[in-house]
């Protein structure tokens, strides 16, 4: 299939992404009868065995990749799955459906764990090709940054402006920004800072020893996934003493628009493959699936 980089954007694409003309009619009526993100939302929740990721994890951390855990585990999976079902990197704007450019990861950082720890949010950028070695750098850079920005991170700047303007005047602000972004006119500076713009929120509550929530979506900006996965626990206690292996419970939040169930379905068996063989992430896919034009 031709290759994204050969595409001339056309009248009616954006900035973060092409207009998809060729889907199937429902989903292009779909679109103008759930509006919204919170009313075309599916959830899952399932869990998943980190035994042989565990063990690589281990492996990997001996071999000069300090802090290496199931955040960057989960992303690089996540990558990975981009590259062969291209469609989870769909979102709705406008009532059109469109094929985002890059591949944004959005997460929350706390700077400080303590109580009354500033939280910011980090938009890391990846291409289909990254191995888990690339993903495991671009994530330490990017948390390390916004730790060591304090207050300077563009996207609590914007936060911080917004903040000084009177609620009446803010809501209309707000309203100016949602119409641009519908007719695709958003500046892509704010696109760049935006938390609500992107491929998928990534929420790892198992940092702070807590279970996974079914997570909403933000009807405002883009976002059409959102995973959260809690700490890492065994099903049962083997009277025996055989020892039990380790899962991680997660949550998935949907956008039902981009595309139908059975994709989806695709998307997590290929997820549970590569959980199974974590060794896969350690070179570049064979091939990248480009997205229907």
């Amino acid at each position: 299939m031709e290759s994204t980089s050969k595409y001339r954007r056309r009248f009616g694409d954006r900035s973060d992404g092409r207009r998809i003309r060729t889907l199937d009619p429902l989903f292009q009526v779909a679109t103008y009868i759930m509006k919204k993100k919170s009313g075309s939302s599916n959830y899952f929740s399932g869990s998943i065995n980190i035994t042989e990721v565990e063990k690589y994890l281990r492996a990997k951390r001996r071999d000069q990749m300090p802090g290496l855990g199931i955040l960057h585990f989960f992303i690089a999976a996540y990558v990975r799955t981009v590259s062969q079902k291209p469609a989870i990197n769909r979102f709705v704007a406008g009532q059109k459906i469109y094929a985002r450019y890059d591949i944004v990861v959005n997460l929350t950082v706390k700077k400080e764990m303590t109580v009354d720890g500033q939280e910011t949010t980090v938009k890391i950028r990846f291409e289909p090709t990254d191995t888990i070695d690339i993903v495991y750098r671009k994530v330490q850079d990017a948390i390390e940054e916004a730790k060591r920005s304090g207050d300077s991170n563009n996207t609590d700047k914007a936060a911080r402006i917004f903040k000084f303007i009177p609620g009446l005047l803010l809501k209309f602000v707000i309203r100016i920004f949602e119409i641009m972004d519908y007719f695709g006119v958003l500046p892509r500076t704010l696109i760049k800072i935006s938390p609500f713009h992107g491929s998928i929120f990534i929420s790892d509550l198992g940092s702070v020893g807590l279970p996974p929530v079914n997570h909403h979506l933000y009807d405002f900006g883009n976002i059409p996934i959102f995973l959260c996965f809690g700490m890492k626990t065994r099903t049962s206690q083997d009277p025996g003493g055989t020892v039990l292996p380790r899962f991680v419970h997660y949550t998935l939040t949907m956008d039902d628009r981009i595309c139908d169930g059975f994709y989806y379905a695709g998307v997590l068996k290929i997820i549970n493959k590569i959980f199974k063989n974590p060794q896969a992430l350690e070179t570049p896919p064979e091939t990248v699936v480009e997205d229907i034009r």
